[in-house]
């Protein structure tokens, strides 16, 4: 596991570690090999970063009555469509299509992350991040995750918390 210190930045960085670094937030970064033929993102990155499935945070983009919304969910439970929709005032949530999600976030799928997209989306982070000192979340590249407080991934995505994920 390749770590770098906080607010360190290598060439090639990711509009997320370059949104960080400007931000002046202290974070880490850690990368990982990632492999293809894992099942799931996440579970692979918690896997490989020896990090509890709790801590580790995956980013979805679902469609909440025509506006695309961005839930941030432990990889340790599923996004409750419901809620988010609830969360955000709407009716009705559907998982968006991945390639309007790449298009809009300007990530690929798995490594689609809630700080430095390229369209600001609304945002909701599941309160359970609040339980815990830090959290990962991707990077902005497969095989690369941020460690940083909640509050201040909260911050800098403008995101509510709300209870929107389930076991």
């Amino acid at each position: 596991m390749a770590k770098k210190s906080k607010k360190q930045q290598q060439p090639g960085g990711t509009p997320a570690t370059v949104a960080l670094t400007a931000a002046g937030v202290p974070f880490t970064v850690h990368s990982y090999e990632h492999d293809p033929a894992h099942p799931s993102y996440g579970e692979e990155a918690a896997e490989a970063m020896g990090v509890s499935p709790d801590r580790v945070f995956k980013t979805l983009v679902a469609d909440v009555d025509g506006t695309l919304t961005v839930a941030v969910v432990p990889v340790a439970g599923q996004l409750d469509l419901k809620a988010l929709a609830s969360a955000v005032g709407g009716k009705r949530a559907t998982m968006a299509d991945p390639v309007l999600a790449e298009r809009t976030t300007g990530y690929v799928r798995g490594g689609i992350s809630p700080l430095g997209q390229r369209k600001r989306l609304p945002t909701v982070l599941d309160e359970s991040a609040t339980r815990h000192e830090t959290i990962c979340v991707s990077a902005g590249r497969r095989g690369l995750e941020v460690e940083l407080t909640p509050t201040d991934l909260t911050t800098l995505t403008s995101a509510s918390l709300a209870p929107i994920s389930r076991a």
